[in-house]
């Protein structure tokens, strides 16, 4: 509509100026040029206009309307996993939004408390959405409103983040999201098929994040099923992640470590320990195994950011009530291997799995 007033308002400014043209005498020539140029310009912003991508026909009906969206996000720190969720989530929502979505992006650099801050500011920002990247970034913004729509994204399970017993897969209230969990006996399987011999599994994980202690108790039961000796090695934070590494890299023939946002942050560490010790580790994710582990079985982190990105799409244009938004979970997983470590400790790994790209 905005086109055709200003495509209107040329036309009749070049008119006005033939017209002046027909009256006057000596500028008779000067006045010509400037209808002329006038004309031309009319002419070019017709054929702009109809040549205008169908891309801008199918803008949103919230964008035709005028209607904005803030959205905050809080992701409680920097990783590949993390980032990917991030990414994926931002690009499904300007895909579908476009310029009436923008971000105020913060990042809490593994501290639960600026977490707090972070979502405390979004709510006095009264921003229309929040997506907590990670559990601590969840339970911030559970304890911060309950009134804006939270949507978490890379949670292992939300009914231990969130304290819900007997979880049935929806949280209702204002609070929905999607989870990165993987099937945890599959993980299992997957280190009794690499390391059938093993006899020791020690547990890697850091003790302040819930869902760490969740997917440890879910692995240790099925390992031990299937025959394996399996210790706990909890560290509190980064400061004795070595320690403790280093003490189950001398006990054990095989690490586990969760989806565990402290060892993502800290990769190099873990394996500086493990890699020289010549004890494989298994992760429960890709950017983990990457950095020291040897095989996972894992998501795309992007692929669940775009996931959570179509849910909040959804809510933002009033198509869906998140209270009645069930969690979602990844569709697919893949057996992935480190192709360097594995080639440095000798590990062979079956045809099944795919190396992950350097």
């Amino acid at each position: 509509m905005r086109k055709s007033s200003k495509l209107l308002s040329m036309i009749l400014a070049g008119t006005m100026v033939l017209s002046l043209a027909a009256c006057s005498g000596g500028s008779a020539q000067e006045t010509t040029a400037a209808a002329t140029e006038a004309a031309t310009e009319a002419a070019e912003t017709t054929e702009a206009a109809a040549e205008a991508p169908e891309t801008e026909a199918a803008e949103t009906e919230a964008a035709a309307d005028g209607q904005t969206y803030t959205v905050g996000i809080c992701q409680l720190v920097q990783h590949d996993a993390l980032d990917a969720a991030t990414q994926g989530f931002k690009d499904a929502l300007t895909d579908a939004l476009g310029d009436a979505v923008t971000f105020d992006e913060q990042n809490a650099q593994g501290d639960s408390n600026t977490c707090s801050t972070i979502i405390n500011s979004f709510v006095s920002n009264n921003v229309d959405l929040i997506l907590a990247n990670a559990t601590p970034a969840l339970q911030a913004a559970q304890a911060g409103t309950n009134e804006i729509p939270i949507l978490g994204t890379s949670v292992t399970e939300y009914g231990v983040a969130l304290g819900i017993d007997n979880f049935s897969g929806t949280v209702g209230g204002n609070i929905s999201g999607t989870s990165d969990l993987a099937p945890l006996d599959e993980q299992a399987a997957m280190l009794h098929e690499l390391f059938p011999d093993a006899g020791k599994v020690g547990l890697l994980y850091c003790s302040a994040e819930a869902n760490s202690q969740y997917q440890v108790d879910v692995v240790k039961e099925a390992l031990e099923g299937l025959g394996y000796t399996c210790e706990f090695y909890a560290f509190s934070d980064s400061n004795d992640l070595a320690t403790i590494a280093t003490n189950a890299a001398a006990d054990c023939d095989v690490i586990y470590v969760p989806t565990d946002n402290t060892v993502a942050s800290n990769t190099e560490i873990l394996d500086n320990i493990c890699r020289p010790a010549k004890v494989p580790v298994i992760a429960g994710e890709e950017g983990i195994c990457a950095g020291c582990g040897v095989a996972t079985l894992s998501i795309s982190y992007y692929d669940l950011g775009v996931g959570t990105g179509n849910m909040a799409v959804k809510i933002l244009t009033g198509e869906s009530d998140i209270s009645e938004m069930p969690i979602e979970y990844a569709p697919q997983f893949t057996k992935k291997y480190n192709k360097t470590i594995c080639d440095e400790l000798g590990i062979t790994v079956p045809d099944d799995y795919e190396a992950i790209e350097e």
